[in-house]
């Protein structure tokens, strides 16, 4: 009877440790990136009883010693995914974990929780964390950073093409304004004045001026309404004060005409290149991982590429508490980029919730509760059925 204690003890242990896998699958019913834990238990040895002389014999029985947690197995079920509307939350969609160290170099952790920040120094990190997140870059496996990506420089404009009609029978044509970028980003507002040449039908004379000062002038030519080719740019050479000289082609070669519309002329600027310096506005990750960074001067640039782990066993996957693993095997790990190979691809602005099934676990906790309290019940009738035995010994 009291070998029954024993086997009662052993599973009123095992029910109690089962009771604490699903209370933290519960209590992170809301953690992002969080996997859900079941437990597995296995029954004790076995031991013999024969006849009372010590030797076994052929009809001997055997008794169970109990139930005892063999171990936990973890659910990589992926979650649900959540719109966040923030571009640094991220989900794999498909196989992978993202990767982090501390300061870059210490012992990896692997996540599917991507909420990610940028620190101080421009380094991207799990939210909250000085976990960096790890990415791939010309050297190899390296952190995700910044560091020389703030500021797009400016470029000078190098070419303006105009379009639209210039009209024969005008006397006089003026685009009051159109704007260049020096050499240093600086920006500045010109003028160009049409006027026909005298003798030369067809000919235009063109001027630049910033402000009343001539910059440059040339000649256009047309022929039945059409520019003529040879002379359908004007080189520009622009230096204002204490700036280097920047080349400009005005460029009339290809969407401009000259027919007579009488007193109005369409002829505008169609585009101009180059642009002002630019500080970053906006960082997000397209799906294959890539940092695409936006800059208030509406350039765009490319950075590090997100680095994705994948196991062959992610049975040997430990967790680490922050919904992070770390894993313990010699091999088996592979390192890669969103949508080559096994690996996934990215999406933004939502994060992977926990994979815990609400109902599954109430209905696990009704089990373990009625696994409990049939434990405590053996070990209460083993305890009266002693009690009793001691009683009859006392009234002997």
């Amino acid at each position: 009877m009291l070998d029954s204690i024993f086997i009662g003890t052993s599973g009123l242990q095992a029910f109690s440790a089962g009771l604490k896998s699903i209370s933290n699958n519960l209590a992170n019913l809301n953690t992002p990136g969080f996997k859900s834990s079941s437990t597995l238990f296995s029954n004790l040895y076995y031991s013999s009883s024969g006849n009372g002389s010590g030797q076994l014999t052929a009809d001997a029985q055997k008794f169970g010693g109990g139930v005892a947690l063999n171990h936990t197995l973890l659910n990589f079920r992926a979650g649900e995914l959540r719109q966040t509307g923030n571009p640094l939350d991220l989900t794999i969609n498909g196989e992978g974990f993202f990767i982090t160290r501390k300061d870059g170099n210490g012992e990896s952790h692997y996540s599917r929780a991507g909420q990610f920040e940028f620190n101080k120094d421009g380094v991207l990190v799990a939210r909250g964390t000085d976990q960096q997140v790890i990415g791939l870059g010309a050297s190899g496996e390296e952190p995700i950073s910044l560091n020389g990506l703030r500021i797009s420089a400016p470029k000078a404009t190098s070419a303006v093409v105009m379009t639209g009609n210039l009209s024969s029978s005008v006397a006089d044509f003026n685009i009051t304004s159109f704007k260049v970028i020096d050499s240093i980003g600086g920006e500045h507002a010109l003028k160009m004045n049409f006027t026909p040449k005298a003798g030369s039908p067809g000919t235009w004379v063109v001027k630049v001026l910033d402000g009343t000062r001539e910059v440059t002038s040339g000649e256009i030519r047309f022929a039945a309404g059409y520019v003529m080719p040879g002379f359908d740019r004007i080189d520009l050479s622009y230096a204002p004060t204490g700036v280097a000289t920047s080349n400009i082609k005005l460029d009339f070669s290809s969407k401009v005409s000259s027919f007579d519309m009488g007193s109005t002329s369409s002829l505008t600027v169609g585009s101009t290149d180059g642009y002002t310096m630019g500080s970053l506005s906006k960082v997000s990750f397209d799906a294959d991982g890539t940092m695409a960074l936006v800059y208030s001067n509406g350039q765009t640039a490319k950075g590090s590429k997100l680095a994705l782990a994948a196991f062959d066993a992610n049975a040997m996957l430990s967790p680490q508490g922050g919904s992070e693993f770390t894993y313990s095997a010699l091999g088996g790990l592979h390192v890669g980029a969103a949508n080559q190979g096994l690996f996934g691809s990215i999406g933004a602005n939502q994060i992977e919730g926990s994979n815990v099934d609400l109902a599954t676990e109430f209905s696990d906790l009704i089990v373990a509760q009625r696994g409990y309290q049939a434990a405590s019940r053996i070990v209460s009738t083993a305890n009266d059925l002693i009690q009793d035995l001691l009683d009859m010994k006392g009234h002997r």
